[in-house]
């Protein structure tokens, strides 16, 4: 499986990853960068979605109802919360940017459990996760604490310059509730400044799958398995977009042995 995927331009659909072409069976993410004036539509199909306005401005409707113009930071790295729509399996789905705006659609195998709905901003909180060089920052968008979706999980998180994030280091791989979830995920990562550079590392404690990327502005990696860490050096921030779906929508996860020691001390 090719884990860091490159954006196919800088306008219209620059991702477009499915179950199909990630090689797993759940989550699908996708990504516009539209234009003020420029359309976007989908069907669900057999999928449910969460729309995320990562930036920028658009109006939105979902299965014949008008949601009106969603969207307020033009700059993701203002940190404001999210403007989200959730769009049920069986639906669709249009936007019209009303500014210069990136749309990221977020997809998961829907069960028609859930209408369309505004997620956002309201009931978004950044919240502080970790200390010292491990310090992040969340907007939890569609978590299991919120009943928003049947399969989604979703949530933005910035990480400050020269931190770490998604540390120590924690998979999600089995299928083995309470103890541990399996849960596909992808980031979608940006920088800032925009030239900037982060560092992912995906990898299994047998070393069958042991993949480190220097990611950019706009990319995608993708996580099927393993322990999954990532971190921006000096001078930059990091912002990155999570999308997990799995069996059963719950997040529990398993810190790596040998890296437990940190969260047990910051934790205890």
């Amino acid at each position: 499986m090719e884990l860091l995927r490159k954006p196919r331009g800088v306008s219209g659909k620059v991702h477009d990853i499915t179950p199909e072409t990630a090689g797993w069976g759940y989550v699908g993410f996708g990504l516009y960068r539209l234009a003020a004036g420029e359309r976007a539509a989908e069907v669900t199909g057999e999928r449910e979605v969460i729309l995320v306005l990562v930036e920028g401005k658009a109006r939105l409707s979902a299965g014949g109802e008008d949601f009106g113009e969603l969207g307020e930071r033009m700059s993701v790295f203002e940190k404001t919360p999210p403007h989200c729509l959730y769009v049920p399996n069986g639906s669709d789905w249009a936007a019209e940017a009303s500014t210069d705006c990136v749309l990221a659609v977020c997809s998961a195998p829907g069960k028609g459990g859930h209408a369309a709905r505004r997620i956002g901003p309201e009931g978004i909180a950044l919240t502080q996760r970790g200390q010292g060089a491990n310090t992040r920052f969340i907007n939890n968008i569609a978590m299991e604490t919120e009943d928003y979706a049947d399969s989604l999980l979703v949530t933005e998180v910035f990480t400050p310059s020269g931190n770490w994030s998604s540390y120590p280091p924690h998979r999600h791989d089995e299928d083995d509730f309470p103890r541990m979830t399996y849960l596909e995920e992808t980031y979608y990562h940006r920088l800032n400044p925009a030239q900037g550079y982060g560092l992912q590392r995906v990898f299994t404690e047998d070393g069958s799958l042991d993949e480190t990327m220097a990611v950019q502005d706009h990319d995608v990696v993708l996580v099927p398995r393993g322990h999954h860490p990532c971190g921006v050096p000096y001078g930059y921030e990091m912002y990155y977009l999570n999308v997990m779906a799995g069996p059963i929508r719950k997040w529990r996860f398993g810190n790596h042995p040998d890296h437990d020691w940190i969260w047990q001390r910051d934790n205890s």
